[in-house]
Formats: C-alpha cells, structure tokens, sequence
C-alpha cells in the first residue's frame, strides 16, 4: 500500500472566498502513483471548508447569499463566541458547509462525477491556512 500526505496553504484575499483545488488535488495523486484507493481533502482549520460542487460563479454567488442569511456575520454581539473574536459566524459557516471530502481513486483518476470540482472554502481569511491531502491506495 503506498500513502502520500501534503498540505496545500492559502493566504486568501477577501474574507469568504472558493478556491477550485482539483488541478493541485489530481497534481498530488499523480506524484502518489496511487491507481486505486482514496483520496481525503480536509480543510484543517475551524473557519474554513472542503466541499465538491460545480465550478459555476453563479453558484459561488449563491452559496455566499445563501450562507450570509443563515449565518450572518453581523451583528457581531448576537453571538456568544465573538466576545473578543468576531468570527463565530465563519464557525457556523464552516459547519454548514464541512470540513472534508473523500473522493475515490479509480485508474490513477479521482473519480469525480461530471460537473464535479474540489473546492477550499474560506469563511475568516486574509491569513495563511491549510488543507490536508492523504492519499492511500495501491
């Protein structure tokens, strides 16, 4: 069985934002060698998120919309959390979204559906985080 863990780090721009991660996700299962087996992709902070979606602006839009009504970040003292961070609705973010994916490795390919891409979602940015590859297979 062969096993390759990596970290890929981001320092995002804005607060909230989606970063499409496939091509550096299918870079590392090629330099694994892995043909059959599993991937996991783990975003390994608590405001920040691993998800499969379409790679659609459209949808990125509604995904901020839709996240913002259900966990908006202001007012800031409507949560118990923000007292001296202001930062428990990227929690709440975080937590609606998940925290990882596994994709299934199939011919040296992540086997993805069509349409779907991996995504890093960022919910308290503009600082340097990171997300955890584990590939295991044969």
């Amino acid at each position: 069985m062969k096993s390759c863990t990596k970290e890929l780090w981001f320092n995002t721009k804005h607060e909230r934002e989606f970063i499409n991660i496939t091509g550096e996700v299918d870079k590392l299962l090629k330099e694994s060698g892995v043909q059959e087996g599993l991937c996991l992709v783990n975003a390994m902070h608590i405001t920040a998120s691993v998800f499969i979606n379409d790679d659609e602006s459209g949808l990125h839009h509604d995904f901020d919309v839709w996240l913002e009504k259900l966990a908006p970040h202001e007012p800031v003292s409507s949560y118990q959390h923000n007292h001296g961070e202001v930062n428990a609705d990227a929690h709440l973010k975080r937590q609606i979204m998940g925290r990882e994916v596994v994709v299934a490795i199939t011919g040296g390919q992540l086997h993805l559906g069509p349409w779907e891409q991996v995504f890093y979602g960022e919910f308290d940015g503009k600082r340097r985080k990171r997300v955890l590859v584990k590939i295991i297979g044969e």
